[in-house]
């Protein structure tokens, strides 16, 4: 698959959304996820283990949510696209069996290229993760 052009930071508009991207929360995901970073915390693949602790079900790590908004920004930004900040706060848990959607709407433009993006990942309990993602983009179109 051909990544989609990288925008450039005249193409870039307040106030213009994103896509919206579903995430379907699997059980292999959450795990192999929290494995990758290094987070062995029994919460993230141990469901016994999680409920006793107080949760319904394992959950996801906050290294994977802040890998997924990056991955999201990004995919709408193009591979040119430099993350110069990812500022994330969570909220309700991700488990298994349900589907994160993100959203994101253009908050600032910076003359030096940079862009602000409000983000929202919402499942079925509500808003897991919000934050704002600051990328800088080109001036001029990046050749392919």
């Amino acid at each position: 698959m051909t990544p989609a052009p990288t925008r450039t930071y005249e193409q870039v508009r307040v106030g213009e959304t994103l896509p919206d991207l579903a995430i379907p929360l699997t059980r292999t995901l959450i795990v192999a996820t929290a494995l990758a970073s290094r987070d062995y915390q029994d919460v993230h693949h141990d469901p016994e283990l999680a409920r006793q602790r107080g949760a319904k079900d394992i959950f996801m790590n906050i290294l994977t949510s802040n890998g997924l908004v990056d991955r999201y920004v990004t995919g709408w930004a193009g591979p040119a696209a430099v993350v110069t900040s990812i500022r994330i706060r969570l909220g309700a848990p991700n488990h298994p069996g349900d589907t994160m959607t993100l959203s994101g709407e253009v908050r600032a433009r910076h003359d030096d290229g940079r862009v602000e993006i409000a983000v929202t990942g919402a499942n079925g309990l509500g808003k897991h993760v919000t934050g704002t993602v600051t990328v800088r983009l080109p001036k001029e179109a990046v050749p392919r």
